[in-house]
Protein backbone atom coordinates (compact mmCIF):
# COMPACT_ATOMS: atom_id res chain seq x y z
CA UNK A 1 0.00 0.00 0.00
CA UNK A 2 1.18 3.46 -0.90
CA UNK A 3 1.30 6.18 1.79
CA UNK A 4 1.25 9.80 0.73
CA UNK A 5 2.16 13.13 2.27
CA UNK A 6 -0.49 15.80 2.71
CA UNK A 7 1.09 17.74 -0.16
CA UNK A 8 0.87 14.75 -2.51
CA UNK A 9 -2.78 14.16 -1.59
CA UNK A 10 -3.58 17.84 -2.06
CA UNK A 11 -1.90 17.98 -5.48
CA UNK A 12 -3.63 14.83 -6.68
CA UNK A 13 -7.06 16.10 -5.51
CA UNK A 14 -6.55 19.70 -6.55
CA UNK A 15 -7.21 21.12 -3.08
CA UNK A 16 -5.05 22.99 -0.61
CA UNK A 17 -3.29 21.11 2.20
CA UNK A 18 -5.02 23.51 4.60
CA UNK A 19 -8.39 22.14 3.39
CA UNK A 20 -7.28 18.62 4.25
CA UNK A 21 -6.18 19.72 7.72
CA UNK A 22 -9.52 21.53 8.13
CA UNK A 23 -11.47 18.39 7.14
CA UNK A 24 -9.50 16.42 9.75
CA UNK A 25 -10.13 19.04 12.42
CA UNK A 26 -13.86 19.05 11.61
CA UNK A 27 -14.11 15.25 11.76
CA UNK A 28 -14.68 14.68 8.05
CA UNK A 29 -11.41 12.81 7.61
CA UNK A 30 -9.97 10.41 10.16
CA UNK A 31 -6.60 11.39 11.59
CA UNK A 32 -3.92 9.79 9.43
CA UNK A 33 -0.92 7.88 10.64
CA UNK A 34 2.31 9.76 11.05
CA UNK A 35 5.83 9.07 9.96
CA UNK A 36 8.56 11.25 11.44
CA UNK A 37 5.81 13.59 12.64
CA UNK A 38 4.35 14.06 9.16
CA UNK A 39 0.88 12.97 8.10
CA UNK A 40 0.81 9.87 5.88
CA UNK A 41 -2.41 9.00 4.10
CA UNK A 42 -3.35 5.72 2.55
CA UNK A 43 -5.03 5.74 -0.85
CA UNK A 44 -8.47 5.42 0.78
CA UNK A 45 -8.30 9.15 1.51
CA UNK A 46 -9.13 9.88 -2.15
CA UNK A 47 -12.51 8.16 -1.95
CA UNK A 48 -13.36 10.00 1.27
CA UNK A 49 -12.33 13.32 -0.26
CA UNK A 50 -14.58 12.63 -3.27
CA UNK A 51 -17.55 12.05 -0.95
CA UNK A 52 -16.74 15.26 0.93
CA UNK A 53 -16.46 17.18 -2.34
CA UNK A 54 -19.78 15.76 -3.59
CA UNK A 55 -21.57 16.74 -0.37
CA UNK A 56 -20.10 20.25 -0.33
CA UNK A 57 -20.87 20.72 -4.04
CA UNK A 58 -24.48 19.71 -3.29
CA UNK A 59 -24.63 22.55 -0.78
CA UNK A 60 -24.28 20.58 2.43
CA UNK A 61 -22.52 22.37 5.25
CA UNK A 62 -19.49 20.88 6.95
CA UNK A 63 -21.76 19.83 9.84
CA UNK A 64 -24.24 18.16 7.49
CA UNK A 65 -21.38 16.42 5.71
CA UNK A 66 -20.07 15.17 9.05
CA UNK A 67 -23.59 13.90 9.81
CA UNK A 68 -23.64 12.04 6.49
CA UNK A 69 -20.26 10.45 7.16
CA UNK A 70 -20.56 9.57 10.82
CA UNK A 71 -23.90 10.70 12.23
CA UNK A 72 -25.85 7.56 11.38
CA UNK A 73 -25.54 4.03 12.66
CA UNK A 74 -23.08 1.89 10.73
CA UNK A 75 -26.03 -0.19 9.52
CA UNK A 76 -27.59 2.78 7.70
CA UNK A 77 -26.70 2.52 4.01
CA UNK A 78 -25.32 5.60 2.26
CA UNK A 79 -28.45 5.96 0.09
CA UNK A 80 -30.68 6.21 3.15
CA UNK A 81 -28.33 8.73 4.72
CA UNK A 82 -28.30 10.79 1.54
CA UNK A 83 -32.10 10.72 1.20
CA UNK A 84 -32.59 11.86 4.80
CA UNK A 85 -30.21 14.79 4.47
CA UNK A 86 -31.19 15.64 0.88
CA UNK A 87 -34.89 15.98 1.76
CA UNK A 88 -34.06 18.73 4.27
CA UNK A 89 -31.54 20.36 1.95
CA UNK A 90 -34.07 20.42 -0.91
CA UNK A 91 -36.47 22.41 1.29
CA UNK A 92 -33.70 24.93 1.94
CA UNK A 93 -32.80 25.11 -1.75
CA UNK A 94 -36.43 25.65 -2.74
CA UNK A 95 -36.75 28.48 -0.22
CA UNK A 96 -33.51 29.97 -1.49
CA UNK A 97 -34.73 29.77 -5.09
CA UNK A 98 -37.99 31.46 -4.14
CA UNK A 99 -36.07 34.22 -2.39
CA UNK A 100 -33.77 34.62 -5.40
CA UNK A 101 -36.80 34.89 -7.70
CA UNK A 102 -38.29 37.59 -5.47
CA UNK A 103 -34.98 39.45 -5.51
CA UNK A 104 -34.80 39.18 -9.30
CA UNK A 105 -38.35 40.50 -9.70
CA UNK A 106 -37.63 43.42 -7.40
CA UNK A 107 -34.44 44.28 -9.24
CA UNK A 108 -36.10 44.03 -12.64
CA UNK A 109 -39.11 46.11 -11.60
CA UNK A 110 -36.89 48.82 -10.17
CA UNK A 111 -35.51 49.39 -13.67
CA UNK A 112 -38.85 51.00 -14.46
CA UNK A 113 -38.66 53.56 -11.65
CA UNK A 114 -39.54 57.09 -12.75
CA UNK A 115 -39.44 58.80 -9.36
CA UNK A 116 -37.69 62.18 -9.62
CA UNK A 117 -36.46 62.05 -6.01
CA UNK A 118 -35.90 59.63 -3.13
CA UNK A 119 -38.80 61.24 -1.30
CA UNK A 120 -41.11 60.34 -4.19
CA UNK A 121 -39.77 56.75 -4.08
CA UNK A 122 -40.40 56.59 -0.34
CA UNK A 123 -43.97 57.84 -0.78
CA UNK A 124 -44.63 55.41 -3.63
CA UNK A 125 -43.23 52.44 -1.68
CA UNK A 126 -45.17 53.35 1.46
CA UNK A 127 -48.42 53.61 -0.51
CA UNK A 128 -47.75 50.35 -2.32
CA UNK A 129 -47.06 48.53 0.96
CA UNK A 130 -50.26 49.94 2.51
CA UNK A 131 -52.30 48.85 -0.52
CA UNK A 132 -50.79 45.37 -0.38
CA UNK A 133 -51.62 45.11 3.33
CA UNK A 134 -55.27 46.03 2.66
CA UNK A 135 -55.63 43.57 -0.23
CA UNK A 136 -55.86 40.38 1.93
CA UNK A 137 -58.45 42.03 4.19
CA UNK A 138 -60.62 42.96 1.17
CA UNK A 139 -60.23 39.46 -0.29
CA UNK A 140 -61.22 37.82 3.01
CA UNK A 141 -64.26 40.10 3.30
CA UNK A 142 -65.31 39.27 -0.27
CA UNK A 143 -64.90 35.55 0.40
CA UNK A 144 -67.28 35.76 3.39
CA UNK A 145 -70.08 37.21 1.23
Amino acid sequence: MRYLSIGAVARECGIAPSAIRFYEKEGLLPAPGRQSGQRRYDEGVFARLEIIRLALDAGFTVGETRMFLSGFSRDTPPAARWRALAARKLEEVNALMQRAQQMKSLLESSFHCHCPSLQDCETFLRERRAAAAQRPAREAKAARR
